[in-house]
């Protein structure tokens, strides 16, 4: 099975469908939902974490590895959901949380304990270095009343785990092979190019430690240990690896198919293009020309070195992007479409994350009373710390918080968008009545362009498996690429703002078919004007 012709949907649990009126989205709700998943046209469902967790980090801090929180449902529910989607022809991709666990896990009780055996599974030191934790603050914490110190790269309450220890890493490939054994056929690796710390660890104030514990060259080796005694023994998996502050030059490595470590690698780059010097909490307007660059660079390089990219615009981490890319008072329908055009014709595996089908945008909440994700609540905070007036802070909050991305599917006009019949854990997006799956299935036409861009990808090698070329790449205001494979070639455009574009045609492709244009019947011409957030595919 190749990855290359599959589109992946992302789904966050706690946010899809609630059955049993607890406010909380559970398994029975994806059950529930596989039938719309089929006619999307999906081949797998990428689940965030659904392990038991104290959630200080939204289930990213594990404490038990081969279990299914009770909030969500029961193991024999989880066995049902892998039977049933394999059913509709849906596999199921699971969230792996292998360089840390919860401060909870028996594992790291039993280091507190004075157990020497689970001591080495973590990083503990007499001395510490001056690395920053990703949640800001000092990535060391005091481990118990002993003088010495653990090291966690996130929330205090995540212990790195010490992957130089190969009892650790038969543990988590141990983990690996449990749900293998489940009928998993997918895995994606949270944050998997953190795992290979150096044994001796030194302190690097520049970018707050990350040059130090970041895509060191000992990590390929974990990831082909474990693509060994794991998933390298099923060709039908699929695996993706997300890589923080990464380079494109460990991305190719990291999914050369030859070197037999991941299937892709999610980078983030291209979504820090509105944030001001770097910094995540400002509100800036997106920079076009950096994006482009991006996207061309990533594009042009893992085309021409055989690496793989996964793409994506929405996840639970990131706002909308329909709010951050596109003017979405006047062209919701049109830059959903081309946001998706941009990422689906392109080289790599396309991601949806769950509602971007339907044109979700943010919420729109009124106050910070509605937001429950702590990375807002303490940056809101901070920006009224700096001096930023209350208004100022909550628009920044408002532009920039995962809250954006994890409110409640919404599925119908009706009271809490039909999901949930209790008072929803984080309140649902002021638009569900204009904006929700009942009546975009009925009336809209953002469902159905995904549903086009899924099946062209099956059905032309040219987008599965052909080469990436940047088309014009000074343009200001078009992102352009040419796909090829066997003769055949595809010209992308994509206007990424609300004013007409004029773009020079090469020769070629004047009078070419029209594979998808999300505006009826264009005509192809040398002197060729792109309406506002147009995207046409011009096949030869």
């Amino acid at each position: 099975m190749s990855f290359k012709d599959k589109v992946i949907y992302q789904i966050y649990p706690k946010s899809y469908l609630d059955t049993n009126g607890d406010g909380i989205g559970d398994l029975a709700g994806i059950i529930k939902k596989l039938p719309y998943l089929k006619l999307l046209g999906v081949d797998m469902i990428w689940l965030n974490p659904v392990y038991p967790s104290p959630q200080k980090d939204n289930g990213y801090d594990i404490s038990d590895y081969t279990a299914v929180n009770p909030v969500f449902g029961t193991m024999e529910e989880f066995e049902s959901l892998i039977q049933k989607a394999k059913e509709h022809g849906i596999d199921v991709m699971l969230d792996m949380v292998l360089n840390h666990v919860s401060i909870e896990h028996e594992w790291f009780q039993k280091a507190l304990a004075g157990d020497k055996k689970y001591q080495d599974y973590f990083i503990i030191r007499d001395e510490t270095t001056d690395w920053v934790s990703k949640f800001g603050g000092n990535a060391w914490a005091p481990f118990g009343d002993t003088g010495k110190y653990y090291l966690h790269l996130f929330d205090i309450t995540q212990a790195d785990l010490n992957w130089r220890n190969p009892e650790v890493r038969e543990e988590l490939f141990n983990v690996v092979r449990f749900w293998m054994d489940k009928g998993i056929k997918g895995f994606r690796f949270d944050v998997i190019n953190l795992i290979g710390k150096d044994e001796v660890l030194q302190s690097n104030a520049m970018s707050d430690g990350k040059p130090e514990y970041t895509d060191k060259p000992i990590t390929h080796e974990y990831l082909r240990m474990m693509n060994e005694a794991t998933y390298g023994s099923d060709p039908e998996i699929i695996t993706v690896g997300e890589m923080s502050f990464t380079t494109v030059e460990n991305c190719i490595m990291y999914t050369q198919p030859e070197r037999h470590e991941l299937s892709m690698t999610f980078n983030f780059h291209h979504l820090k293009v509105d944030y001001e010097e770097g910094k995540k909490w400002t509100k800036v307007p997106f920079d076009f020309a950096e994006l482009k660059r991006l996207f061309h660079t990533w594009g042009t390089q893992m085309s021409e070195n055989q690496g793989w990219n996964a793409w994506f615009w929405n996840n639970h981490d990131q706002p909308r992007a329909l709010n951050r890319f596109v003017d979405v008072e006047n062209y919701r329908v049109e830059g959903a479409k081309m946001l998706a055009s941009a990422i689906h014709l392109n080289r790599g595996t396309p991601y949806i994350y769950m509602g971007e089908e339907i044109g979700m945008v943010d919420p729109d909440f009124e106050s910070m009373d509605d937001y429950v994700d702590v990375e807002s609540l303490n940056a809101y905070q901070e920006l009224l710390e700096q001096g930023k007036s209350p208004e100022r802070a909550f628009e920044i909050v408002q532009s920039k918080s995962r809250d954006n991305a994890r409110t409640p599917m919404q599925w119908t006009h009706e009271v809490n968008a039909g999901f949930s019949k209790a008072t929803p854990w984080l309140a649902v997006g002021n638009h569900a009545t204009e904006i929700n799956a009942a009546k975009e299935l009925e009336e809209g036409s953002i469902f159905a362009y995904y549903q086009k861009l899924i099946r062209l990808r099956k059905e032309y090698p040219v987008i599965a498996e052909g080469s990436y070329q940047a088309f014009v790449p000074e343009h200001e205001s078009v992102y352009g690429f040419v796909r090829e494979h066997n003769g055949q070639k595809l010209l992308v455009l994509n206007n990424f703002f609300a004013q007409a574009a004029e773009v020079q045609l090469p020769e070629e492709f004047v009078g070419g078919e029209v594979l998808i244009d999300n505006y009826l019947s264009t005509e192809v011409t040398s002197d060729f004007t792109l309406q506002p957030y147009q995207s046409i595919g011009i096949l030869i």
